[in-house]
């Protein structure tokens, strides 16, 4: 459960203000259609999501040790720090049709987006830290919908009214807990 509930957390804190949350919103007003569009995040999330998650337990499988545990620590510190740059996202991809439905469209977006973005390495390191591919993946794909989805709904309103900035530094306070709370844990300091 604590895999679970860390992993929605983390990922629907850093996901505010991300890319894929921005396109969340270019893809809700290109096709207007929310329910192929909250499908597609959802199909590109489990698949993304659970193929990181897998590669951060079998990295901890074979790299387990104080020195491994100290790395993940870092990575999350590491996350701390990136979460404070904001993202940008390219204008330009949003003048071209897309040949697909909303539905693979969005799919094929978001899965290709969210390759080597902040809450793809998150889950990597969240997958290191707890060996438990399902519960993470299921936590940050949650974190994913729960970021994602009024995005879908109410976009433009939300990114009128929430400060990016604000919630930026509230994902990196809590990369940066989770990062020294492991690093006291690997140090025996509790």
């Amino acid at each position: 459960m604590e895999a679970l509930l860390t992993s929605t957390a983390v990922v629907a804190l850093a996901e505010i203000g991300d890319k894929t949350q921005l396109l969340a919103i270019v893809l809700a007003t290109r096709f207007k259609r929310p329910a192929p569009i909250i499908a597609g995040i959802l199909a590109a999330t489990l698949a993304n999501h659970f193929l990181a998650a897998l590669v951060g337990e079998q990295v901890a499988s074979i790299l387990d040790g104080t020195w491994f545990r100290y790395l993940v620590a870092f990575s999350f510190i590491a996350m701390a720090a990136w979460t404070l740059v904001p993202d940008k996202f390219d204008d330009e991809e949003d003048a071209k049709p897309s040949r697909f439905g909303p539905f693979l469209a969005t799919t094929i977006a978001f899965f290709l987006v969210e390759m080597g973005d902040k809450t793809q390495v998150a889950t990597i390191a969240l997958g290191a830290r707890f060996q438990s591919v399902v519960p993470v993946m299921l936590g940050t794909t949650l974190g994913m919908m729960i970021a994602n989805v009024p995005a879908v709904f109410m976009g433009h309103e939300i990114i009128k009214r929430v400060s990016l900035a604000t919630v930026r530094v509230i994902a990196a306070l809590l990369f940066l807990a989770i990062g020294l709370w492991l690093l006291a844990k690997t140090a025996g300091l509790f």
